[in-house]
């Protein structure tokens, strides 16, 4: 619920390290949106953290107040592969290759991603021959990358790693940091290991979804634990230039995990007409106040009764309602509103990995997407909303077959 007024917590923000945080908004205790359940461990107790969203007026970084031990997130439950998702492997692909052109990188480059999964990004620039080093500290993900050519080393980002990956392989020319510094507890560690890796003219590349379109579409399923921050612009310069570095320029792209920037960031200024018009736009609107975010946690609220009263009439009316994507969002939205197998019969996924599981907390079971055309069931909610073009082509006879999906964010909707 959101907060009156400003409600100054114990906590220091993870940027700039003032304290007086502002709190707008609480999703309650929840579970750890990765921490899938097994069937045989249904009956045992789960952990749950607080999940409380906080603004920092000194330099404008949303966060979240808890902080669940890294390892406990992304080793022990962490069961996300980027090759599953067609799109992401889409615009990945165009993200590499255009680096390639823009950057003139050959044979005696480095290319080093930190959170690079399975290698899913990082084989567009090895096929070329261009030296590669992947980061990452899931070990599933690791070893998947490193079966697949593509050299990663299984553990966290910052400085003494950095340090070790320079004395080893030499300056990096490209880093690329995709959907990982939201996932960062000790901010200004990974940033200073960037600074110390990255060369002199090379070039730093960060994508994580726009907290702008967080708020303007009340994307609150985003929010969970693996996130500790959500980014503007605005906090993202403020955070390079304390490690003496800036952000030149930014790119957008509203239809990719409901809205993601690409900061451009390197160890000189040249800060783009692009990238000044988007920090003046976000000064001009607010975002650098708490006014901007205040209201949020009653716009939370009002979808959490508008989606639970049209689920609520669909199983009273007899239908069958299933969801897709048992993704960290969907949990984060499950739990929060207290949908669990009175209201939706499964979650279907595709990460093989997931399958055969249940959903934290609400132990929805998770099935392959076969069972939406075994099955057939009424409606499919979109838990991953975020690929809905996505899902929709793969499931074109699923609704030719009469089946209706439902849309949660920004309002509840039959599609």
């Amino acid at each position: 619920m959101p907060a009156e007024k400003p409600l100054p917590t114990e906590g220091h923000c993870r940027s700039c390290g003032e304290p007086g945080l502002q709190t707008f908004l609480s999703l309650g205790s929840t579970p750890l949106a990765d921490a899938l359940v097994r069937p045989e461990d249904a009956d045992a107790p789960e952990a749950h953290f607080p999940l409380d969203v906080a603004f920092c007026p000194n330099c404008a970084l949303v966060q979240i107040l808890e902080e669940v031990p890294a390892e406990q997130l992304f080793v022990d439950n962490y069961l996300y592969f980027s090759s599953f998702s067609d799109e992401l492997l889409r615009h990945s692909r165009e993200h590499a290759l255009g680096l390639v052109e823009g950057r003139g990188l050959d044979s005696g480059s480095l290319v080093v991603e930190l959170a690079s999964n399975d290698g899913y990004l990082l084989k567009n620039f090895a096929e070329q021959g261009i030296p590669v080093l992947g980061v990452d500290p899931a070990p599933d993900q690791a070893e998947a990358a490193n079966a697949a050519g593509i050299p990663t080393l299984a553990e966290f980002f910052g400085p003494e790693l950095a340090e070790r990956i320079l004395d080893e392989h030499g300056p990096a020319d490209v880093i690329i940091a995709n959907n990982v510094m939201a996932h960062v507890p000790d901010l200004n560690g990974f940033v200073a290991g960037m600074a110390e890796l990255v060369a002199e003219d090379g070039l730093i590349t960060v994508e994580n979804p726009y907290v702008r379109d967080l708020i303007t579409h009340c994307e609150f399923d985003t929010i969970y634990h693996e996130h500790f921050c959500y980014y503007s612009c605005t906090a993202v310069d403020a955070l390079v230039r304390r490690h003496g570095m800036f952000l030149n320029d930014v790119e957008y792209f509203p239809n990719l995990h409901g809205g993601t920037l690409r900061w451009h960031i390197q160890p000189f200024e040249n800060v783009s007409e692009r990238a000044a018009s988007m920090l003046e736009a976000e000064r001009r609107d607010g975002l650098d106040t708490f006014g901007y975010y205040a209201s949020f946690g009653e716009r939370v609220e009002e979808i959490r009764r508008e989606l639970l009263k049209l689920l609520g009439e669909l199983r009273d009316s007899g239908a069958s309602i299933a969801a897709y994507g048992a993704a960290a969002k969907g949990s984060t939205l499950l739990n929060y509103m207290g949908i669990g197998t009175d209201l939706l019969d499964y979650v279907v996924d595709r990460n093989v990995h997931k399958q055969g599981l249940l959903m934290p907390g609400v132990h929805v079971p998770i099935k392959d997407p076969s069972a939406l055309l075994e099955e057939q069931p009424d409606y499919v909610l979109l838990l991953a909303w975020n690929f809905t073009e996505e899902i929709i082509s793969q499931q074109s006879e699923y609704l030719d077959r009469g089946g209706r999906f439902i849309t949660p964010i920004p309002r509840p909707e039959i599609l």
